[in-house]
Formats: C-alpha cells, structure tokens, sequence
C-alpha cells in the first residue's frame, strides 16, 4: 500500500486577505448565477415567447420578478456586488433557476450561508486502521481521495490498474490531473470524456468551499492551462457529488476490466473518502488475481 504526500508548494501564491477571499466568493456566485439563467427557458417556468431574443435563457428583471426580489438587487448579486441575500432570498432564487440538490447547495456556499453545525470536527484521511483496510481489500483496488482528487493513499492493485502511479510525480498523482492530460491514461478509459465531465463537476462543487485557498488556486490554474478540455468544461458551471457508478478500465496486461465503485466516507466535512472497485463479472474478477502485485507495462 502506497501513501503520497499531496501537499503542492504554495510559494508562488500567497494567502489572501479575507476582503479579497470574498470578492472571490461573490465573483464565483455572479458566473454560477448568469451560467444557470442561461440555461432556462421562458417556456420552463411558464413566461410566454414574445419576440426575438438576443441572449439565451431568462432575462434578469425575469428571475428577479419570479423569485420576488428587486431587479436592481439581483442584477447587483449577478455582478458581484457586495451585498448579503438572506438565505430566503437564496432559496427563492434556486427555486426559480430550478437548482438540483447539489446546484442549491453550491449556491449557498458561494453566498456564505451558515455551514451546518452538526458536521462535526475535523477529521484525518489516512490513519493506520485506513492503511490497514486497504492493503485488506486486495486484489480489489482500492484508493482514499480527498474533495480536489489528490491519491492520498491506494493498494498495490489501484497502483497499477490504470497507469504505474509511483513512478509519476507526486503533484501529479491526482484523477483529475491525470484525466485531463495524461495520454496513456486516458487511452485506458474507453469513458474518459464522460468521466471528465463528472470529475470537473465534483470539482466545481467542492471548489465553493475552497474559494481563494492558495493551493486549490494553485491546482486550478495548471489544469486550465494545460487542458482545453478541461477549461472548456469549466466554464459550464457545471456541479455535482461524489456518487457510486460504474467504470471501464483497459489494463495493458489482462485487457478490459468492469467494475463498480463505491465511495466510502472518511471524513464527509472535508470530502475525504475511500472508493472501492468491485469485479462487475467473473471475467473481471479473474483478470484481478492475475494482475494481483504486477505492474503494467511501460
């Protein structure tokens, strides 16, 4: 079992002040806020057609009379202003936009609502028992990711299922990272574009709770000038949650491999998790037994 250090040297960015880390936070909400009433239609929340429109979705003045707040207000919150919507106002406005669970909850990051109290203290990722459980779970690989996809720690099998992960860089020793620019490692997902949209918009989604953090800014600017794809997918706005799914893996040594994953919580409050690959068929399985402890080739 294999734990890497994942802190990234911060020199080059130093921490900002809190009146800079909210100018952040609001200019991050006014993109959220124009990204989704683009994406409306009058026709969803049942305004009539009237004319030819020069932009896509709704007009401001229209969230603004739907959700029961002034014009002047809302543009101001589209702007980045600094003003400070009760969480009512929040709620109103997602209702209007027709925010998802996730999309609601992303809002009320950037807008500072109150965190929730029972979440708990702070917890830490890779203790000894942790360690323990996944050198256990061989040879179903098995790794502990934090919320900006950092490889804390992984099994032997996780190692080497897609790329020979101790041989890269310890910066690079990330999904995202690897999803976005890694050409060996891509070649082995017959899903990776798909699998990029979800990892960016887990990303997103976690990106609320560490706007203006000096290594998140850090790890966001080397990805949107090294990716294209990942810059383009970026500006959708796009948010989701870590969720369980299923994955296609071609390994260089026993070929395609079907899998389940599973996220297991490790500490909720700071997204840290242990995601576990089960065998969707026998096939799979037995591949694993005979790539069990053996690296990949190249």
């Amino acid at each position: 079992m294999t734990v890497v250090p994942t802190e990234i040297s911060d020199e080059a960015v130093p921490a900002l002040p809190n009146g800079a880390l909210n100018g952040l936070r609001r200019r991050e909400l006014a993109s959220f806020l124009r990204s989704r009433r683009e994406r409306m239609t009058p026709e969803a929340v049942g305004l009539p057609v009237v004319g030819r429109r020069r932009t896509p979705g709704l007009r401001r003045e229209e969230v603004a009379q739907l959700a029961g707040v002034g014009v002047t207000w809302y543009t101001w919150l589209e702007q980045g202003r600094d003003i400070h919507p009760s969480p009512e106002v929040l709620e109103a406005i997602a209702r209007t936009l027709q925010l998802d669970r996730t999309e609601r909850q992303h809002l009320l990051t950037l807008a500072g609502a109150p965190l929730d109290a029972t979440a708990g203290p702070d917890c830490y990722a890779v203790s000894p028992t942790v360690r323990s459980l996944l050198d256990q779970l061989e040879p179903f690989p098995a790794v502990v990711q934090n919320a900006r996809y950092d490889l804390l720690a992984y099994n032997a099998t996780f190692g080497h299922l897609v790329v020979d992960l101790d041989s890269l860089p310890p910066e690079d020793r990330n999904s995202l990272w690897l999803i976005s620019t890694h050409p060996a490692y891509r070649a082995a997902l017959p899903d990776w574009e798909a699998g990029l949209a979800r990892l960016v918009a887990t990303f997103r989604g976690a990106y609320a709770d560490h706007v203006g953090d000096p290594s998140w800014k850090a790890f966001l600017r080397r990805l949107r000038e090294a990716s294209p794809e990942f810059r383009a997918i970026w500006e959708r706005h796009e948010v989701a949650v870590p969720e369980r799914g299923f994955k296609r893996i071609v390994n260089a040594r026993v070929g395609l491999l079907r899998f389940e994953y599973t996220n297991l919580w490790l500490c909720q409050r700071r997204n840290v998790r242990m995601i576990t690959y089960v065998p969707e068929d026998d096939e799979t399985r037995a591949a694993l037994e005979l790539l069990r402890g053996t690296p990949v080739a190249g």
